[in-house]
């Protein structure tokens, strides 16, 4: 059955907004191919009258109580698990993913939420008394006033929710630019936040594409910009936004290894490689996507496990059944994936499972590719060095432990990384030595907890603070440092030198 596409609409001021630019882009259901939704496209114009609203909102939200502030997010928060489902299937529609994975995404969102409503501890400072005679010193935090997130479609929910929770609490006002192929679910959020009492314009949503994003790029109100996607894309916000004096965190790329030594549980590995290589089709900056085996027999033992369970992953539409995989986000970025196994194939990849033929019955115009699962990958292929973001897991050998190490650390990207053994030393060796931002030790996917921060390094973060957790609250916050004297009776002439404390 056919599905009437919806006009979608911008929400400023605590309302929806019509477009008024006249450009449009679809929405597409992954799972039949078909166009479920029109996305007004804002015009720099648009953009500006945006950040018009939040600079307004900006005057009073800034002096509200940080306790106030926490009230609203305790309400959210409630609002968000009542409404979990609903906003679960508007990700299964528009992203694909089946309806568990959706579900998860929403809780670990929910999570930064939990940690946003603790803003009043957060926000404390730091006393000291008598730093010299009469004289105190004590640090404040204060907001920076209009900030921006840009997200992708991975995560329409739980990446936005990495940004806006902590940005809002510490008193500023945000303007989030949802990635343009889901843009539903944040819709659903700012609703909810509308509801929970979050004064109009504090929290404002502006569909786009580039023009839209240059434009908050280079609005001077606009003090911050946080960002998560593409490392040339990362590059670019970076770059453009340092340019123009802003804040900037921009999370890129990333092409994460898994090492499995001759000790490890081969059936847990397995079965975390499972998860972590197809999980969400592999359309996560977080997703195992090498697979780095020390010794041949580590290797041929894992493949034996895993051919057959990839060969065995339910593939179909993320809401009916319970398959363990969707499609891909578009045509074009399937069609991009499989040229990545053509081009395996040529490079001398052994592919173990070959996804590309899949069909999923009733889905003839989905965007689907099955499970794919290469073999004998080496470090000068293609398929190795660039990010697929696909189902598409690649096999290296090593030699040993050290060899392996040295692979994971030469690579350009240092997002996640995880290490399956039984061998504590090993294990500590691996923690210390390897240069990557979040390591699992029997972890596959090494998220951390919203009370910690999430941030990779060298080409898959550009800026020196992470997401959520303390370095949210840095980055999203000016630290103020005050010293004071009040003189009883001290009459001092002028001093000329560097100030001491006697």
């Amino acid at each position: 059955m056919t599905e009437t596409p919806a006009t979608l609409s911008h929400f400023i001021h605590g309302k929806e907004v019509a477009g008024t630019s006249g450009r449009f882009g679809d929405v597409f259901n992954p799972a039949t191919g078909q166009i479920s939704g029109r996305l007004p496209l804002a015009s720099p114009a648009e953009v500006t009258h945006a950040i018009d609203i939040a600079a307004e909102a900006f005057k009073a939200w800034a002096v509200v109580t940080p306790l106030h502030r926490a009230r609203v997010m305790f309400k959210f928060k409630a609002l968000l698990e009542q409404h979990a489902d609903e906003i679960a299937l508007a990700i299964t529609r528009e992203h694909g993913k089946v309806l568990s994975d959706a579900r998860g995404e929403v809780t670990r969102g929910i999570e930064v939420v939990e940690f946003a409503c603790g803003i009043p501890h957060l926000l404390k400072g730091e006393h000291s008394m008598n730093v010299g005679s009469g004289v105190d010193s004590y640090s404040e935090y204060s907001p920076l006033g209009v900030v921006a997130g840009i997200t992708p479609f991975n995560f329409p929910c739980m990446v936005p929710m990495w940004m806006f929770p902590i940005a809002i609490v510490c008193g500023n006002t945000f303007i989030l630019k949802p990635s343009e192929r889901d843009p539903t679910p944040p819709m659903l959020l700012a609703r909810l936040l509308t509801q929970a009492g979050l004064p109009d314009g504090v929290f404002n949503v502006v569909h786009g594409d580039k023009e839209a994003v240059d434009a908050l790029l280079d609005d001077p109100r606009v003090q911050a910009v946080s960002f998560v996607g593409s490392t040339p894309i990362a590059e670019y916000i970076y770059a453009r936004g340092s340019a123009a004096g802003k804040r900037v965190q921009a999370l890129g790329g990333a092409k994460n290894h898994m090492v499995v030594m001759p000790d490890a549980d081969l059936d847990q590995a397995a079965n975390a490689l499972l998860g972590a290589g197809y999980g969400s089709a592999g359309e996560r900056c977080m997703a195992i996507s090498v697979a780095v085996c020390v010794g041949d027999a580590t290797a041929d033992a894992l493949i034996a496990k895993l051919k057959p369970m990839v060969e065995n992953l339910r593939v179909g539409a993320g809401h009916a059944g319970d398959p363990d995989m969707g499609p891909l986000i578009t045509r074009q970025h399937r069609d991009k994936v499989r040229g990545y196994v053509d081009l395996g194939v040529t490079e001398g990849a052994h592919l173990v499972v070959d996804g590309r033929d899949l069909k999923v019955p009733g889905c003839d115009e989905g965007f689907f590719l099955g499970g794919c699962l290469f073999d004998h990958v080496s470090a000068d292929m293609r398929v190795y060095r660039e990010e697929i973001f696909g189902p598409v897991l690649c096999v290296v050998r090593t030699k040993d432990f050290d060899e392996a190490v040295a692979l994971v650390n030469a690579h350009e990207y240092g997002n996640g990384t995880a290490i399956f053994t039984r061998d504590g030393d090993a294990a500590r060796q691996f923690a210390h030595g390897i240069q990557v931002g979040m390591v699992g030790i029997n972890v596959p996917i090494p998220v951390p907890m919203a009370f910690h921060s999430f941030g990779g390094w060298k080409r898959s973060l550009f800026g020196p603070l992470h997401m959520h957790g303390p370095d949210g609250v840095r980055f999203y916050t000016r630290l103020k440092t005050i010293t004071a004297r009040w003189p009883t009776g001290i009459r001092a002439g002028a001093e000329f030198s560097m100030p001491t404390m006697k």
